[in-house]
């Protein structure tokens, strides 16, 4: 193990408990941050997050706190784990406590509709002085909490927050791999998303193994060639956040993206979907801003156009997938003999 560190987690949902449970269990002094104090109070008591991660016994070195000074203003690395909605607000009130040495990592799958901002661009914005970083990966934290063997990727352009993360995290469950591709790591997490959306609508569909392989294939070549446009690497996509992440969330009811897919198959409107699932899907807030990129900048995403259509301009399913079949016949493969 690294020397032992003071690290913080900010945001007490499923990710953020999970990734804070590994640090205190590999014996850095850690801290769970929770907005609510009654949250806080009765988590740090009862030592579960009986809302997120029920049944899961938190590590004993684990402290819950809503005091956001305490838990920040001595740590050497902070994660923010905290929905994109809320992420820039709750940067912004940690900027004047941070040491001037602490390294910050968003663990966000999200995207800021103003300014089409990723959630470590706004951490640049925020805190231009702290070395900058992002952790996304295929981890349910549902499996991350049970110990079941999991890979996910930090990337940074520093080099030293790199080594830190991968010290702090590693276990014998949870294998922590490196990229340099901030930027495209963050869309991989970001964007597929709406993919789950289209791969559990299909699902409830009674798509078979043909049409869900297609998806999904399909759906990785659309993050490609978007990531490209926005300056990340393509070949980021072929990894644990790009590849990895749209397999894990695209075929599992664990994805709360997935299951707002499913019902949306089954006829439910999405609004009551929405306010039925308790927790924040990404999706659908990505959804109208990838949109809006894609059509400025003149990327092809006839599955975010399809999707977009379906959700907001009331088309039906049938017609769309019939659309999507009949449309324009492109490459199997991109950059292919490309340098």
């Amino acid at each position: 193990m690294t020397e032992a560190l003071t690290v913080t987690v900010l945001g007490g949902g499923s990710f953020g408990t999970a990734i804070a449970n590994i640090v205190a269990d590999n014996g850095h002094r850690t801290y769970l941050w929770m907005r609510d104090p009654a949250s806080a109070a009765e988590t740090q008591s009862s030592r579960e997050n009986r809302r997120y991660l029920p049944g899961h016994r938190l590590a004993d070195g684990l402290e819950v706190t809503a005091d956001l000074e305490r838990a920040v203003s001595q740590s050497d690395l902070v994660f923010v784990s905290i929905p994109s909605h809320s992420f820039r607000a709750v940067t912004r009130r940690i900027a004047p406590m941070l040491r001037a040495d602490a390294m910050v990592v968003s663990t966000a799958k999200g995207i800021e509709p103003e300014g089409f901002t990723l959630m470590s661009q706004i951490l640049e914005q925020e805190l231009p002085d702290h070395a900058i970083g992002v952790l996304s990966g295929p981890n349910f934290a549902k499996e991350v909490v049970a110990k079941q063997q999991t890979g996910t990727v930090v990337a940074s352009e520093n080099e030293a927050l790199i080594k830190c993360v991968q010290g702090c995290l590693r276990s014998e469950t949870f294998r922590v791999y490196a990229n340099p591709d901030r930027y495209g790591v963050e869309l991989g997490g970001a964007l597929k998303n709406i993919y789950a959306i289209i791969c559990g609508m299909a699902s409830a569909l009674g798509a078979g193994h043909n049409t869900q392989a297609m998806l999904l294939t399909r759906s990785l070549a659309e993050m490609g060639r978007f990531a490209a446009a926005m300056g990340a690497n393509p070949m980021t996509f072929l990894g644990l956040s790009g590849v990895g992440d749209l397999i894990l969330t695209c075929t599992s009811d664990l994805s709360r993206n997935y299951r707002v897919g499913y019902a949306l198959g089954q006829g439910k409107p999405l609004e009551e979907i929405i306010d039925g699932l308790g927790q924040v899907a990404e999706g659908v807030n990505t959804l109208r801003q990838v949109k809006q990129k894609a059509d400025e900048l003149g990327v092809y995403m006839p599955l975010v156009t399809g999707l977009f259509a379906v959700l907001f301009e009331g088309e039906a399913i049938a017609d769309v997938a019939r659309k999507l079949m009949l449309g324009e016949q492109n490459h199997d493969v991109e950059y292919m003999g490309e340098d």
